[in-house]
């Protein structure tokens, strides 16, 4: 059978949420014939498995720790049964299973075509795609955007094939008793927190003393330590070595630590130190498309890759910031520019808001305290920061009460807020504002001026001294 031959202004290769955002701009907003290629589930990491799956299973989480907390506020919960794992798996798969339907339905409502297959490009303006059936497609695309995210690495270990990524976090089908997680990033802590508030003894090897190594050391060291009191077995300055099938579905985990080589026996074992980009067999050598030495897309601040016409964001690019919203807002950036005359648009890499799902939460934006004082020097840093009991936990004994921290980290005679920390309960929401704040060049003056919502976590941000 003959390819089918197809031409279009604007080829979108990769479904997620980057992807998707600027080729529905491009089409809907500036009438660009727009094609979108998938190779998996619509809807990429995000919506599969990362922040959306992730953050369902928080809120079950965060309902065990609710409550457990119950009782000091005059409830007699009584816990008839444990929590139903599979069921819960079963209902948050249906509900990105609806997602992925949902995508598909607005790319029709924005007129972008979609097909379902693998994209190899075959020339600098040429991709051809194996569908699901076998059957090739050429395209030919007078702007293509690369958008194929990235996908867990795994060391080389033995018996490393025993072990699961982040990605395998959400095919567990039923609840593990015991589980072991490597790694120090937001997705490890993540996981560690939603295990171990719904009731699994969880252990947690780190390379390090502390883990969430790139934020501010107070988030490091309080979060660390708020781990360890919670009872989360946290395996510091230990390093994975082997994995052994001991039958039964358990594993033992092998690893050192200063003590010398120890093992556990655990129901699962799950590996979240890092992605890499999803390029494999994608043909970028055919167009000498330039990558770092982590294999990522070198891109330039528009997305510009070194090939004219072939742009790269999200994960697969070089930028470091791996979060569905900045893949979202540089992908409508883009087509901005590239189609609706906005010869200047494309998003600002600086003052970007994050947040991992730990338990508590922690919200972060600018630079962390080490930062500025490496980049404004010591003299023309100023500190301000707080620790206190969220009024939530007044009612509880001493071992239920959780810590609450926040800092500013601010810069020069005016005291422009260059960096803003927090860790608590709500701290994602109460990010949000205060990120816009910070996007602005707010001052210390300016959050001094803001009045106080009392009683509040928050208003700790604006009564600083």
């Amino acid at each position: 059978m003959a390819p089918i031959t197809k031409e279009c202004d604007y080829l979108v290769i990769g479904g997620g949420s980057g992807g998707l955002a600027s080729a529905r701009r491009a089409s809907a907003w500036y009438g660009a014939k727009a094609i979108a290629i998938e190779a998996k589930r619509l809807g990429g990491t995000c919506v599969n498995v990362g922040c959306v799956p992730k953050k369902v299973t928080w809120n079950a989480a965060h309902i065990a720790e609710t409550i457990h907390q119950a009782k000091a506020y005059g409830f007699s919960v009584q816990h008839t049964a444990p929590f139903d794992w599979n069921s819960f798996k079963n209902k948050r798969d249906a509900y990105v299973t609806r997602l992925n339907g949902i995508y598909e339905r607005n790319l029709g409502n924005d007129k972008v075509e979609y097909i379902h297959g693998f994209a190899r490009f075959t020339g600098k303006q040429e991709v051809e795609v194996t569908t699901d059936d076998g059957s090739k497609v050429q395209i030919k695309g007078k702007k293509i955007l690369i958008a194929v995210g990235g996908r867990p690495a795994l060391p080389d270990l033995p018996g490393i094939e025993l072990a699961l990524t982040s990605d395998g976090f959400f095919e567990i089908e039923q609840q593990p008793k015991k589980v072991a997680i490597v790694g120090a990033g937001y997705i490890a802590v993540e996981f560690a927190g939603m295990f171990q508030s719904l009731g699994t003894e969880t252990h947690l090897f780190i390379r390090h003393d502390h883990f969430l190594r790139t934020f501010d050391p107070m988030i490091q060291e309080k979060v660390t330590a708020e781990y360890v009191r919670q009872g989360i077995n946290v395996h510091k300055n230990s390093e994975a070595a082997r994995i052994e099938d001991i039958g039964g579905g358990k594993k033992r985990f092998h690893y050192s630590d200063k003590d010398g080589e120890s093992s556990v026996d655990v129901d699962e074992v799950i590996f979240a130190v890092g992605r890499k980009p999803e390029i494999d067999g994608m043909g970028l050598e055919n167009v000498g498309l330039k990558l770092n030495e982590k294999s990522h897309v070198v891109v330039d601040e528009y997305q510009n890759t070194n090939v004219e016409n072939v742009y790269a964001l999200g994960d697969v690019c070089d930028k470091g910031f791996e979060l569905t919203p900045v893949a979202i807002a540089a992908g409508r950036r883009l087509s901005d520019r590239l189609f609706g005359g906005k010869t200047d648009a494309h998003l600002i890499y600086e003052n970007i808001p994050s947040v991992v799902f730990s338990h508590p939460e922690v919200g972060s934006i600018g630079l962390t305290e080490p930062e500025a004082r490496q980049k404004f020097g010591d003299e023309n840093i100023k500190i301000y920061s707080t620790g206190f009991t969220d009024m939530y936990f007044a009612m509880m004994e001493p071992e239920d009460k959780g810590p609450t921290a926040y800092k500013l980290v601010c810069a020069g005679p005016e005291e422009k807020v260059v960096g803003l920390h927090i860790m608590g309960s709500s701290s994602s929401e109460i990010l949000q504002g205060f990120g816009v704040a910070v996007k602005m060049g707010a001052t210390k003056k300016d959050f001094d001026q803001c009045v106080a919502i009392h009683p509040s976590s928050a208003e700790e941000l604006v009564t600083l001294k």
